[in-house]
């Protein structure tokens, strides 16, 4: 299953883009041998409309440019379920096993995502109800999908 992850606003050179960059390497090494690829990061520019509805509204345009044909959508919100990496790795596994070929993580800009997004996710997931700056939301995303293949293939870096 190909793994891609959309967002708003571009990752600048700094700390938080070598460690996305660093978890996707791992991802890419490590990935294939439980049916998952590489992380693509793809980003699109914050809206710069006045009111928030039509910023999101404008982010989920061209965020839908950046998501694969037919993928299925884990939607990062705030007001999403807080799962467990087990339960994250069991809810990826069973996607591919259902034989999903592309899986997109979507986060959204400053305003959140626009509610389709929401809508039409397999997964609504939160990392909890802390406000987190999207650069931090992206690294903690890319370790979270390590894990994962980790756990699903029985590795001992998750240790729980």
């Amino acid at each position: 299953m190909r793994l891609t992850l959309a967002a708003v606003g571009r990752l600048k050179a700094g700390p938080e883009r070598e460690l996305v960059a660093r978890y996707a390497e791992r991802i890419a090494a490590t990935g294939k041998a439980v049916g998952l690829s590489g992380l693509t990061l793809k980003e699109t520019d914050e809206s710069r409309a006045r009111r928030p509805e039509d910023r999101k509204a404008e982010e989920a345009r061209a965020l839908r440019t950046l998501i694969p044909d037919g993928a299925r959508l884990v939607a990062l919100d705030e007001r999403g379920k807080s799962l467990s990496s087990e339960k994250f790795a069991a809810e990826i596994g069973v996607l591919r096993d259902g034989g999903q070929r592309d899986l997109c993580f979507v986060i959204g800009g400053a305003d959140g995502l626009d509610e389709s997004f929401r809508n039409e996710a397999a997964i609504v997931f939160s990392f909890g109800a802390a406000t987190l700056p999207h650069q931090i939301v992206r690294a903690l995303l890319a370790e979270q999908v390590y894990r994962t293949i980790s756990i699903l293939a029985g590795h001992p870096y998750h240790r729980a």
